[in-house]
């Protein structure tokens, strides 16, 4: 297929997010995959919104701090070099803390599905 250029970066939708996110786009699926990659940079305070995949979500991150907390566990604190796996299905939110951005490689199989917006009440369960 060869060389594709770089996509440009998109702010990301506010009904999916709270706060500045942007995306850079990697790897979008095709007819022939259903894999999509990307770069997710969150400003701090910035979050998803509760949301699942098909076939789960993994994380790596790149920079900064974040959380992340899967529906009805903890809070987990993120860190640079650190991989987070969500299973298939499993709803669950994630972004930067409140005091440093935080930058993730998204790898996923299957579309997302997203529900209601993180509450600060519940991000700061992890702050």
């Amino acid at each position: 297929m060869g060389v594709q250029p770089k996509k440009p970066t998109v702010k990301a939708p506010s009904d999916w997010f709270t706060g500045d996110v942007w995306i850079d786009s990697i790897v979008q699926p095709t007819d022939h995959s259903t894999l999509s990659v990307g770069a997710v940079h969150f400003t701090p305070g910035a979050r998803t919104a509760w949301h699942s995949h098909d076939g789960g979500q993994t994380l790596y991150v790149t920079e900064g701090r974040g959380l992340v907390q899967l529906r009805d566990e903890e809070v987990v604190e993120l860190r640079p070099g650190d991989v987070h796996l969500t299973p298939d299905a499993q709803e669950h939110w994630h972004g930067a803390s409140r005091e440093h951005f935080m930058t993730h490689i998204t790898i996923t199989h299957g579309p997302a599905t997203f529900g209601v917006l993180v509450t600060d009440a519940e991000y700061d369960q992890g702050t």
